[in-house]
């Protein structure tokens, strides 16, 4: 038996709210427990949620009436730190994604993305790892290595690696990347020596763990 992972849904669109908790609600381990329609109705809802439905993530638009979801990651970081805070949005470019991160977001999920993705975001979160759209990988390439990488990787290896991150096979990689599955191989043949990681298992959890926080985002890449 999984935990139930119990959830704030902030979003001031009603339709919206409604259609992303059936959804959520279709799984086994996932429960809406509580719904806003802007930072501060979110703020009291996870005040006055009793310990019995304590909210493990906070699932938040960006673009909001009044308060955005920038300032609710900022403010759930500063006042109710054990709940996660995890960015649904529209908005695909690095200035949003950077600043959700800096915030305290744990990841950051686009509108247009399968159903499948976001509840795969929600238990990566709630798992203790970040999440973030494989759409936004191209933020990463050309990104100095993770700390502990002595030999840089290449633009190709970082968005292979972080297309590893968000679960992807070769097959699927080799599409997104338009390159050959044999060459996606040979990616995560040089990612393996490169980061002195003998076994697959090992080079995917390094994935997660390096790639996917967004930690060497550069204002030099705002134009990408």
């Amino acid at each position: 038996m999984h935990e139930t992972i119990c959830l704030i849904l902030v979003d001031d669109h009603p339709f919206v709210r409604d259609g992303v908790r059936m959804r959520l609600e279709a799984t086994d381990d996932i429960r809406v427990v509580g719904e806003a329609g802007g930072v501060d109705e979110a703020m009291q809802l996870a005040a006055e949620l009793g310990e019995a439905h304590a909210p493990h993530i906070v699932l938040t638009d960006i673009s909001m009436r009044g308060a955005s979801g920038i300032e609710l990651a900022s403010l759930f970081q500063q006042h109710f730190p054990d709940i996660a805070v995890l960015v649904l949005s529209m908005h695909n470019n690095l200035e949003y994604v950077k600043r959700a991160i800096e915030s305290g977001a744990r990841g950051y999920v686009l509108k247009d993305a399968p159903a499948q993705e976001l509840v795969n975001a929600i238990r990566a979160v709630h798992g203790g790892h970040t999440f973030f759209s494989p759409e936004l990988q191209h933020y990463l390439e050309g990104f100095p290595a993770p700390s502990g990488v002595n030999s840089p990787l290449t633009p190709k290896e970082s968005a292979t690696l972080a297309w590893l991150a968000c679960g992807y096979s070769n097959k699927q990689i080799a599409r997104e990347l338009g390159m050959s599955v044999r060459t996606v191989e040979t990616h995560r043949l040089n990612l393996r020596r490169k980061l002195r990681i003998t076994g697959q298992a090992e080079l995917v959890k390094y994935a997660i763990d390096h790639m996917l926080p967004l930690k060497k985002l550069r204002s030099s890449h705002e134009e990408a």
